[in-house]
């Protein structure tokens, strides 16, 4: 993903729960929820434990199991994204065996 795209990020129902921006993953208000630090689909949030993976396409789930990769450090806070533009709605996906969606309210401080 070139460093200046913003990736939309949906549930299964097709609503938009968050964006990534480069590393870091927002919530569609802007507030830093996660970041992504092996370069990979994985998700933690702020404190560094796990809250999803994205799968192909533009999908952010929670998975059941995911072994422990170890404490992943910390970025260092991204600042504020700037507003991503809405992207609509992108339509009904199935969730993937053991998947659950990822609930962004219950992590709002």
């Amino acid at each position: 993903m070139p460093s200046a795209e913003v990736q939309y990020l949906f549930d299964s129902s097709g609503n938009w729960i968050a964006f990534r921006k480069d590393k870091y993953v927002f919530d569609p208000h802007g507030n830093w929820i996660g970041w992504l630090p092996w370069d990979d689909v994985e998700v933690v949030d702020t404190d560094g434990s796990y809250l999803g993976t994205i799968h192909p396409g533009n999908r952010l789930y929670h998975l059941g199991y995911r072994p422990y990769r170890g404490y992943p450090g910390y970025p260092g806070y991204p600042g504020y994204p700037g507003y991503p533009g809405y992207p609509g709605y992108a339509g009904y996906s199935p969730l993937p065996t053991g998947a659950s969606d990822v609930e962004l309210t219950a992590r709002k401080s």
